[in-house]
């Protein structure tokens, strides 16, 4: 079980790399185009001085790896292999590139090689926050409520089983729910 479980986790990396389009052939960087990621290396918060390190996908089956994953010193995309539960509030956060733009990305659902969602996962926390910009929940379902605080949230071809509420009208305003995205709650703002 753990070869098929370790297998799973090789191809839902592969896939969601987008089949090695990137010059490194190992495999293991994320980001297509090897691009950057400018984590804050200040433990305040403040980005004086960003630190540049290669990121790479992260491909989780626990809810230990998932927390990690979506924390500052995480990876641009987090993958599922299983529906996962939380008794405590998420905060995805840091600054990460793919395509040398913003990008962060949960990734609820595994894919074929033509990038067919073939099994679709739920992620479930009484809230989760938003602190990335152009951060992403796509592919299969959030159970709870979505707090944004940074720029281009987008919903894809996902499910938010809660309500969304935004930090800022500037924050709704680059909101986007494409390729049948959508929540069941409601999506304001709330200061």
């Amino acid at each position: 079980m753990k070869k098929l479980a370790a297998l799973a986790a090789v191809f839902m990396l592969v896939m969601v790399i987008g089949c090695g389009n990137n010059n490194n052939n190992n495999g293991a960087a994320a980001n297509q185009n090897g691009a950057n990621a400018n984590i804050d290396s200040n433990a305040n918060g403040n980005a004086d001085q960003p630190t540049d390190a290669v990121t790479s996908a992260s491909v989780v089956d626990n809810e230990a790896n998932f927390k990690k994953a979506i924390s500052k010193e995480g990876t641009w995309i987090i993958a599922t292999l299983k529906d996962l539960t939380f008794s405590e509030d998420l905060v995805l956060d840091g600054q990460f590139t793919n395509k040398d733009k913003p990008a962060r990305k949960i990734a609820l659902y595994s894919q074929d090689a033509d990038h067919n969602i073939t099994a679709s996962f739920t992620l479930t926390a009484p809230k989760i926050t938003i602190k990335s910009e152009n951060a992403r929940i796509q592919g299969g379902t959030f159970v709870g409520d979505v707090y944004v605080e940074a720029k281009g949230f987008q919903v894809v071809n996902a499910t938010i089983q809660g309500n969304v509420y935004f930090a800022s009208d500037e924050f709704q305003s680059t909101y986007s729910a494409a390729d049948q995205g959508k929540v069941t709650g409601v999506t304001e703002v709330q200061k």
